[in-house]
């Protein structure tokens, strides 16, 4: 089951950001666990925003007092397995004021030029959803190359837009936010020009230790056939993340994978141009492919190992 308390305290300080400067018409879910290190970067951007909504994990340092001193309004979301996950959950339960939803992780800055793309691309009303590229920096440095590049459907209208599930029996060592799980909308899609700047590593360690909770649902959601249901189909020829999974899905299967994806990303990506973050990073990519087909190793031995206890089990019940 998944609880959740509001906690919706303003400070009235910095309700005097936005007073001043046009607002964009949109609420914003920006989702949290120990944050305070990105929130004040990522808060600081989002003042011109119309709302902006904390959906906050039970953070064990300054993250619920640095949102309120932005004006956000914070949600403690508890989580304890299942679906929904947290975006998903705050879309269906948060009372949203405005009909445009803008998520955006607290590793990421929204730009003046982003901004103002965004509030022109919202007159359109033929369009329901928009894809966000994301500027990927890492350990300091913008990656130009190693494949690090991707956009995501950040920006919906209301109702229009939902995460779908891969994957329904999930527990907490998967983490309690959609991982590679993507918004999709009932309605005509577009691109924005202008990207979202994403910090995506400041600490080493917390990248380590977030992405083994991320290799714990791959593993789970690669080691069962694809679901008929699924909405956004693995398939060569269409979106960017359509490719991504076809590719993802077929990758795994070739014996040294990891090492074909290092190679891909550092040498044919051009990974090396981007010095020794690019090398780190092109590494742990593909280190975490290598800890997924690991973890598919371990859940298929056991099925395996359960299935001949169910059988002997069997066996002595009917001698």
């Amino acid at each position: 089951m998944i609880e959740a308390k509001l906690e919706c305290e303003v400070s009235p300080a910095s309700v005097g950001m936005r007073m001043f400067a046009p607002v964009l018409p949109v609420s914003v879910i920006v989702p949290a666990r120990n944050e305070a290190r990105n929130l004040p970067r990522c808060l600081e951007a989002l003042a011109i925003v119309g709302e902006v909504y904390v959906v906050d994990s039970q953070s064990a340092d300054d993250t619920v007092a640095i949102a309120q001193s932005y004006g956000a309004k914070v949600v403690q979301f508890h989580y304890a397995g299942g679906w929904p996950k947290k975006r998903q959950w705050a879309m269906d339960t948060l009372p949203l004021a405005y009909d445009w939803i803008f998520l955006v992780d607290a590793d990421e800055v929204l730009t003046p030029e982003l901004a103002e793309e965004i509030r022109r691309a919202l007159q359109n009303p033929d369009v329901d959803g928009y894809f966000i590229r994301l500027q990927m920096h890492f350990l300091g440095r913008v990656l130009r190359h190693c494949d690090a590049s991707f956009s995501k459907l950040s920006l919906f209208r209301k109702g229009r837009g939902r995460f779908e599930c891969r994957l329904k029996d999930q527990d907490t060592s998967m983490a309690d936010i959609e991982i590679h799980e993507h918004v999709v909308v009932n309605g005509l899609s577009a691109k924005l020009r202008n990207s979202l700047v994403h910090h995506n590593v400041d600490s080493l360690s917390r990248y380590v230790l977030k992405h083994d909770e991320y290799s714990n649902w791959e593993a789970r959601v690669l080691s069962q056939p694809e679901a008929s249901s699924e909405e956004l189909k693995a398939d060569l020829f269409g979106t960017q993340a359509q490719r991504r999974r076809w590719l993802k899905r077929n990758l795994y299967r070739l014996p040294g994978s990891p090492v074909l994806l290092f190679l891909y990303r550092y040498v044919l990506r051009l990974g090396f141009l981007d010095g020794v973050p690019g090398l780190i990073y092109c590494t742990f990519q593909a280190v975490q492919m290598f800890h997924t087909k690991a973890k598919i190793y371990e859940l298929r031995k056991n099925e395996l190992r359960k299935n001949e206890q169910r059988k002997n089990e069997s066996l002595a019940g009917r001698s």
